[in-house]
């Protein structure tokens, strides 16, 4: 008999400001990494990022999801 996996989705958001969009990144990839290291992830399946963007098409955030086995 197979092996049940226990597969969850967690999402993360930040917002983009002009100029900061690295330090932001970097955080967001922070908060993660956390996440990852505090749930005791066994295996991340997918990690994938959408940009939102304002009327004029400018982005001005980020979402993050992440799939994961714990």
């Amino acid at each position: 008999m197979a092996e049940k996996k226990n597969i969850k989705v967690k999402t993360f958001t930040t917002e983009l400001k002009e100029f900061k969009a690295m330090r932001e990144l970097a955080d967001l990839d922070g908060q993660v990494n956390k996440f990852i290291k505090e749930k005791k992830v066994k295996k991340v399946v997918s990690v994938s990022d959408a940009a939102t963007t304002d009327t004029t098409g400018a982005s001005i955030g980020l979402i993050r999801v992440l799939v994961y086995e714990s």
